[in-house]
């Protein structure tokens, strides 16, 4: 037992030496990225912020209708954001929202041709899901010091993380949709002279796209899990009268700020409902 514990394997040395190597290295790429996730923060948080707040109610009440078809649900919503309103949490949801967004269009854009690659190459999803469970079961506060240490302190390393923690579920749900895909439905297609890209297009992505709908579901729901977490870093949301609140032992600020955040939660599950049955 002794001799185990004498020679141990300097795991937390190798994974520091190969952070200092990317840092001294990679610095120009890191710049690029935060630079591009800074600008595509900016940019969503001046269209959430910039309209009166009635106006932006208005456009996602109108949204959720034009997804699902259901007065009762967009008059939920509708309710949903005035409440939030009445709370004085406006700003701070529109935070939160410009890290929810900002994540899923990310993740989305990396996570779908990643899985629709792996769905067309077994021996390459082999390879993909150890790195995949070890990026979904890794603790994320430890995705905080690289990002902290890369990005600095604000959104972008709060982006970051949790595009780290959510990008399996994309991933993993396109896979299982494109691989699902009836070989009738493909045979069918090759019979009629379809190209790979067009039998990709036109059977296997609408055959898929309930699952890839999941995957933008919880993509959205992971990436609200993590505005608390990304509080830590500096990333400004709901998440910071949250740590507030538990900082200074303050129930009633706890209860609000979660309270608000479960609605957001809700509020963003109904609106994408009806796309995910279809």
């Amino acid at each position: 037992m002794t001799w185990l514990t004498d020679h141990k394997l300097p795991v937390g040395d190798w994974a520091a030496a190969v952070f200092d190597w990317m840092q001294a290295n990679l610095g120009f790429a890191f710049d690029a990225l935060a630079a591009f996730m800074e600008g595509l923060i900016d940019a969503i948080l001046w269209v959430l912020q910039t309209p009166p707040p009635l106006l932006v109610i208005a456009v996602f009440v109108a949204l959720t209708y034009a997804l699902q078809r259901s007065w009762k649900v967009a008059l939920f919503v509708a309710l949903g954001f005035l409440f939030i309103l009445n709370q004085d949490y406006w700003e701070e949801t529109t935070e939160s929202l410009t890290l929810v967004l900002s994540a899923c269009v990310v993740c989305m854009a990396i996570g779908v041709p990643i899985g629709i690659a792996a769905a067309h190459r077994p021996r390459l999803y082999a390879w993909m899901r150890p790195v995949l469970d070890l990026m979904q079961t890794l603790p994320t506060f430890v995705y905080l010091i690289p990002a902290i240490v890369f990005f600095g302190i604000g959104m972008v390393p709060g982006l970051i993380a949790t595009v780290i923690f959510v990008l399996p579920a994309p991933i993993r749900l396109t896979q299982l949709g494109i691989a699902s895909t009836p070989t009738a439905l493909r045979e069918a297609a090759l019979a009629f002279g379809a190209t790979p890209r067009q039998t990709l297009w036109k059977v296997e992505l609408p055959y898929a796209l309930p699952q890839i709908m999941a995957g933008l579901n919880q993509t959205i729901m992971l990436s609200l899990s993590m505005v608390v977490i990304a509080a830590l870093v500096g990333a400004d949301g709901l998440g910071v009268p949250v740590v507030r609140a538990l900082n200074q032992v303050n129930t009633s600020l706890g209860f609000e700020s979660g309270f608000i955040i479960v609605v957001v939660a809700i509020m963003l599950d109904r609106i994408l409902r009806m796309e995910r049955k279809r």
